[in-house]
């Protein structure tokens, strides 16, 4: 792989036009639905879902090549927050919930995903791709996404939308007060929208501030997700502010603030920030009362967290507390009630880490739009995490992680190659 093909200036990396090779697109193209953990919440295709949910494990001898190389940038940090957030909670669930050290180690599976941090990584190693092969990867996706969207928006029959199921259940296709919604993973969509949006600030062109907004117009009308919507404005009004300058900075930014200002003013978009029964405040007030009389003024549980009942459990969250309580719902408060504030702060660090990481260290040599739009996914979790928990989806943050690694990684290896105008 020649340094040159990735580095011939600040923008070399999206201007590169080495060619795509087959056979390491296709390894990429088969990964990455798993990997950005695609299928984890789509029980309606089940051999998938299966799979995905068997992946963290089934991915994990990829690793193995990770660990021959003797220096690797946030290996420590995710390794011991993984350990602490499996056993610290599966631990107070003994003491709290009287369920047994192994059923509690059961309710910590959703945080497997982390571990894609190592196992992205270790694929990363061995296929060698250039950074135009990933983000092309990426953008594939984005675009399966969203014509995926056009296509079953105009053929699923109406009988196909269900307007009521089970708690905690998450059909593809569901009716409720916003209309029919296509409930789609956007991990790949989103960060397609922030990849073209940069694109735009740095060279403005109609194609790609289309592409942007189209991306943005799916999203709004189709799969209706307030948490996604709120997320993917606050980024854009961000980015027009902070990637501009002089003029054209507060007139990008204005723009954005205009449009988002707009975009949240009508339809179901006005209720985002409702408190009425409808919008089931008093179902998520009811469950913070109850999660915080349940944490007292113990400073144990508030520091270590309680724990919770694991699925595989007889009982419940909702059986215990005698009211409809789901920890996602509550958001801060609920991986605080599980994880406690040692927890939090280790998710917390666990996005930061990955933004200023990529402020410092590849920044200054690769300044690339993609490598850029994976930070503004970062922040999107930040920004959307008191309506949307980043407990859920921890491998979407550890693919891009690894993403940074290898990047860091390939700039240690090539960095005497570097041409000393770059440096």
């Amino acid at each position: 792989m020649d340094a040159e093909a990735y580095y011939e200036g600040p923008l070399a990396a999206d201007a590169d036009e080495s060619p795509l090779r087959p056979g390491v697109m296709a390894i990429l193209l088969l990964a990455l639905p798993m990997f950005g953990q695609i299928f984890h919440y789509m029980k309606d295709l089940l051999p998938l879902w299966s799979l995905s949910k068997a992946f963290p494990i089934l991915s994990l001898p990829l690793a193995l090549v990770v660990f021959r190389h003797p220096s690797v940038p946030m290996t420590r940090q995710v390794l011991l927050s993984f350990l602490w957030l499996v056993f610290v909670p599966s631990f107070a669930g003994i003491f709290y919930f009287e369920q047994d050290f192994f059923t509690g180690l059961t309710a910590q599976v959703k945080l497997l995903p982390m571990l894609y941090f190592f196992s992205f990584l270790g694929l990363l190693l061995l296929l060698r791709p250039t950074l135009r092969e990933l983000t092309a990867a990426f953008l594939i996706y984005g675009l399966i996404t969203f014509v995926s969207l056009v296509i079953l928006w105009a053929i699923i029959p109406q009988s196909w939308y269900e307007e009521h199921y089970v708690a905690g259940g998450s059909p593809l296709f569901t009716a409720d007060n916003r209309g029919n919604r296509i409930r789609m993973p956007m991990y790949f969509g989103i960060i397609a929208i922030f990849y073209y949006y940069r694109r735009f600030l740095r060279q403005p062109s109609f194609g790609t501030l289309a592409a942007a907004l189209m991306g943005v117009f799916l999203t709004m009308a189709v799969v209706k997700t307030r948490a996604m919507l709120v997320g993917i404005a606050g980024v854009l009004i961000l980015n027009g502010f902070f990637t501009t300058r002089g003029f054209l900075r507060y007139a990008v930014s204005g723009a954005a603030l205009a449009g988002a200002a707009g975009m949240f003013s009508f339809g179901y978009l006005r209720t985002v920030f409702r408190t009425d029964p409808a919008s089931g405040f008093d179902v998520r007030w009811q469950t913070v009362l109850k999660a915080t009389a349940f944490l007292g003024f113990d400073p144990t549980r508030w520091v270590l967290g309680v724990g919770t009942i694991s699925p595989t459990s007889k009982d419940s969250l909702s059986a215990f507390f005698d009211h409809f309580f789901f920890l996602a719902d509550i958001t801060w408060l609920g991986i605080v009630f599980e994880f406690g504030l040692i927890g939090a702060l280790l998710f917390l660090f666990y996005e930061l880490r990955g933004m200023l990481f990529y402020q410092r260290a590849l920044k200054p040599h690769i300044d690339s739009n993609f490598l850029g739009s994976l930070q503004d996914y970062l922040l999107y979790v930040l920004l959307i995490s008191n309506l949307y928990p980043p407990t859920l989806t921890p491998g979407e943050t550890a693919v891009i992680l690894a993403i940074y690694a290898y990047v860091w990684q390939w700039l240690q290896r090539y960095e005497s190659e570097l041409p000393e105008e770059s440096e």
